[in-house]
């Protein structure tokens, strides 16, 4: 089954230095990218993320200080990353939880103001999990009778991920061929920033999940405690979750 695309969806994946969102980079960036009208275009970039990639993260992609060590920065590609998604919707496989906000983290460090406003995400990992509970290996065995070549490779993930969807979609006729849709159905919870520091409550208001305000209104701690805000912007937190808190900030200021 073909995707049904009211506009271009990106699927990538990232191979980077570790799984802090906050702190790790990109070492291996890979997006195909598909039209509505069927067309595609496919993208691979090595990267090299200015800090040292540890022993056991290579362990998994096999991607060396050595293979990097002449490749651009994220900083020398952002430009393009982000020419080739700013019109696309985003799905990956695990996307939501990880390479999203990891990729939001880098094109903001890079300059690129990013965020998903006019996009919407498919995670295929929900779908799967949702579905079957396996891994991406498994997912594609499951799916698509194939054995994944070369795994850990972003590329290979990358296109594994584009069959696993459209396997999916043949599957299980419940899931409906709609990017929106199939994005409702991969998020796990209402969330205002990637990393999950900021979540909707059942009145659609913004509330802290973490620390002595979890649960409570993120307008009122504002308002309340100021100083928290300070806090969270001089601390080690993601660059997007500070983007979203300045944007309630300025939104609770103008209605005034």
């Amino acid at each position: 089954m073909e995707l049904k695309l009211s506009k271009p969806i990106c699927f990538f994946d990232l191979e980077t230095t570790g799984i802090d969102i906050g702190k790790d980079r990109i070492v291996e960036i890979s997006i195909f990218k598909v039209f509505p009208n069927g067309n595609k275009e496919s993208k691979t970039w090595l990267v090299n993320p200015t800090i040292p990639i540890p022993a056991q993260t290579t362990a998994v992609h096999g991607i060396t200080d050595e293979k990097v060590a002449n490749e651009p920065t994220f900083n020398e590609l952002a430009a393009q990353v982000h020419n080739m998604i700013k019109d696309s919707d985003l799905a990956g496989f695990n996307s939501d939880r990880f390479d999203i906000p990891l990729l939001a983290e880098e094109l903001l460090r890079a300059g690129v103001d990013f965020d998903m406003k006019g996009k919407v995400s498919v995670d295929v990992q929900t779908v799967f999990h949702k579905m079957e509970e396996r891994t991406l290996s498994a997912a594609l065995k499951f799916y698509c009778g194939k054995s994944l070549e070369n795994a850990h490779s972003a590329e290979a993930d990358t296109m594994a991920t584009y069959e696993i969807l459209k396997a999916q979609l043949d599957r299980y006729p419940e899931l409906e061929n709609d990017m929106k849709s199939l994005s409702e159905f991969t998020t796990r919870k209402k969330i205002a920033d990637f990393a999950g520091m900021i979540a909707f409550d059942k009145d659609n208001e913004e509330i802290f999940t973490f620390g002595k305000h979890k649960g409570v209104k993120v307008d009122k701690i504002l308002e309340t405690e100021p100083g928290y805000f300070s806090w969270i912007q001089n601390a080690d937190f993601p660059l997007y979750t500070k983007k979203v808190l300045t944007a309630i900030k300025l939104r609770k200021l103008n209605t005034k």
